[in-house]
């Protein structure tokens, strides 16, 4: 990619629509946001921490992965789980949510956004996130600070495409030497990424945060 423009990409704010999507049991609340002055170079599907801890769509980790691929020249879409804030349904334990996810990576490609097709999340999103990617054929992932714990999956899952894993080494919810035990289980195994002095929310490292994301996708 060409990053010679990026800088001045960034500056515009992106288009936004507020929407809904069909969900496998009802409404899904959504953000799609697309570049400013572009069409877009493909798409980014981006899904939220865990629900009954206060996770939803606007979640500001979400909400800089979701800008992060639209400075990049993405379509992003971020969308409120089953049960979440306007989204119609249940809370479903990572099952349904999981289904959410695929619903939200069907409606994407339907739009055509260009040629990739990414996926991101964060927390309980990016271990839904990874399960999404091992049942369809996506471009690359972004994963950040991962629940592994939580993978339907299973842990010693292999992804067929660019895979990165961000997490802060002060993190107090999801234990780091499990996240490099898991990691160094995989073959190739993704890229893993560590912020140092950042804890699980990011609080003052979203720009190194984003600086990572860009140099990965990019």
């Amino acid at each position: 990619m060409d990053l010679s423009n990026l800088e001045g990409t960034m500056c515009k704010p992106p288009r936004l629509e507020r929407l809904f999507i069909d969900g496998p049991v009802g409404r899904l609340e959504a953000i799609l946001e697309l570049p400013a002055a572009q069409l877009p170079l493909g798409s980014v599907v981006v899904c939220h921490p865990h629900p009954q801890h206060g996770g939803t769509m606007h979640n500001k980790v979400s909400h800089t992965l979701a800008r992060t691929f639209v400075k990049l020249g993405y379509a992003a879409l971020r969308f409120n789980f089953r049960g979440t804030q306007n989204s119609e349904g249940e809370y479903d334990d990572g099952v349904g949510e999981l289904d959410d996810a695929l619903a939200a990576i069907t409606w994407m490609r339907a739009r055509n956004y260009g040629t990739k097709l990414w996926i991101a999340g964060f927390s309980f999103g990016a271990a839904v996130a990874i399960d999404a990617a091992v049942d369809n054929v996506v471009d690359g992932v972004v994963s950040v600070a991962p629940s592994i714990t939580r993978l339907a999956s299973g842990l010693l899952v292999q992804l067929e495409c660019p895979w990165l894993i961000v997490q802060g080494d002060q993190d107090k919810l999801i234990d780091i030497e499990k996240t490099i035990e898991w990691v160094n289980s995989l073959l190739p195994g993704p890229e893993l990424l560590i912020i140092s002095n950042a804890e699980h929310f990011f609080h003052g490292k979203l720009v190194e945060l984003r600086e990572a994301v860009i140099g990965f996708v990019a």
